[in-house]
């Protein structure tokens, strides 16, 4: 990153991106979340230095851990799936991203959990400008 950031400045940069994280050390620990109140995907603030594994589905667990063994290994960088979920009583379609985070020689410090709803996304059409 060029430039450095307060630290209030960053905490309120984490909470207003339109996008909810977790990040995961690399022993598959659960480090920390945001949009704790606004999350699609939520959990209780204890699952803080619990394994990842905890977190998800019992039918996606394998598929995580086969994510999570390929970024250690170096084999893969990012892994990405969109799903449909009900959100509110309505449909919506939310993008998942998985990250490895490296170190600036390369070793896996762990990994970034991305998702957003991209169903507004999609729907845009044409163009429109700053401020119209």
């Amino acid at each position: 990153m060029i430039g450095r950031l307060d630290p209030k400045v960053l905490d309120a940069l984490l909470e207003t991106i339109p996008v909810e994280f977790s990040v995961v050390d690399a022993d598959d620990k659960v480090l920390a979340w945001n949009r704790h109140a606004t999350r699609l995907f939520k959990r209780p603030e204890g699952v803080v230095g619990r394994d990842v594994r905890n977190c998800h589905p019992k039918k996606s667990v394998d598929k995580v851990e086969t994510i999570l063994a390929e970024m250690k290994a170096g084999a893969r960088e990012k892994a990405e799936f969109w799903i449909d979920m009900e959100i509110e009583g309505k449909p919506e379609k939310v993008l998942i991203q998985y990250f490895a985070l490296r170190d600036e020689n390369g070793a896996y410090l762990g990994c970034l959990e991305a998702s957003q709803r991209i169903g507004r996304i999609q729907s845009l059409q044409g163009q429109k400008r700053l401020l119209d």
